[in-house]
């Protein structure tokens, strides 16, 4: 069984309220999510974040097939960090942590996202073709996004 680790960071010149109060609202996904992929949130994102959270959202990763993504926000501990987790969904496992640290001139966004792959060695061999480059066009735009909304940040 393959686990793969996808991390990313980012320096973003804004308040740690307001980076919390933006990055932990499920409303805001779409916002930092590329419009191709379709992402709609369908229940759960009608409250502030809280553990135990479920959020149902449709979603069109790869060759228009749309896709069912249900998650879990499993734990939240206020500005610091909070876990979502894949309860159905396109992946065999998906832990996703995003952390916030107050740094300098605004906050650090980390994020560390353990995944797994369906279809055992088929998966395996599709993931550097497929999986990885698509997550990482993701984060790419996520990237771009949140400095077009908030700035570049500077040293």
């Amino acid at each position: 069984m393959k686990i793969y680790t996808k991390r990313a960071k980012q320096n973003i010149p804004i308040s740690l309220d307001e980076a919390w109060d933006f990055l932990s609202s499920p409303k805001n996904l779409k916002t930092i999510t590329p419009n191709y992929m379709g992402f709609n949130i369908l229940s759960g994102a009608d409250r502030p974040m809280y553990p135990g959270q479920i959020i149902q959202y449709i979603v069109t990763p790869v060759l228009g097939i749309k896709t069912k993504w249900v998650t879990e926000i499993t734990h939240v501990v206020d500005k610091k960090y909070f876990v979502d987790e894949q309860r159905f969904g396109p992946y065999s496992l998906w832990h996703h942590k995003h952390f916030l640290k107050e740094i300098d001139g605004g906050v650090e966004m980390e994020d560390i996202i353990d995944y797994k792959v369906p279809m055992g060695i088929l998966g395996q061999m599709v993931h550097p073709i497929l999986v990885k480059p698509k997550l990482d066009e993701i984060f790419d735009y996520r990237y771009k996004k949140l400095i077009e909304l908030f700035g570049e940040f500077k040293k």
